[in-house]
């Protein structure tokens, strides 16, 4: 059984959203675009290891609570794998609002944590 660590990358790293192309300031967890929340699948087991080998852009699917923060849900659209990243100060409120109007998808994990609830379902 592998523990489980988290990587921090300590350099910020500045890179283009491969979704909308707005320039984005990276660094330690932070993969996702503040204006479209799209990510990249970068990590493969553990939140900053860094080592997916798909690579492919990732959906902002779904919009969960969790410790009174809201968390973002992505969907890889290569493998379909699905992730879940806290929002940021500077994300797009209002884009996080629609999404959480919305149900999770289909193919969500149901099991994916105990503790993680949807902020808001409308069936």
């Amino acid at each position: 059984m592998m523990n489980r660590t988290n990587f921090i990358v300590p350099q910020e790293e500045e890179y283009r959203c491969g979704h909308c192309g707005q320039t984005v300031a990276g660094g330690r967890y932070n993969n996702h675009c503040p204006r479209c929340l799209w990510s990249r699948h970068l990590d493969d087991r553990i939140p900053g290891d860094r080592a997916s080998k798909c690579q492919a852009l990732m959906e902002p699917v779904g919009v969960i609570f969790k410790n009174a923060k809201r968390r973002i849900v992505h969907q890889c659209i290569g493998c379909q794998k699905h992730t879940v990243v806290d929002s940021a100060t500077d994300d797009n409120l209002d884009l996080i609002i629609k999404l959480s109007q919305h149900p999770l998808p289909e193919n969500y994990p149901k099991g994916f944590s105990l503790k993680e609830s949807p902020l808001r379902r409308i069936p």
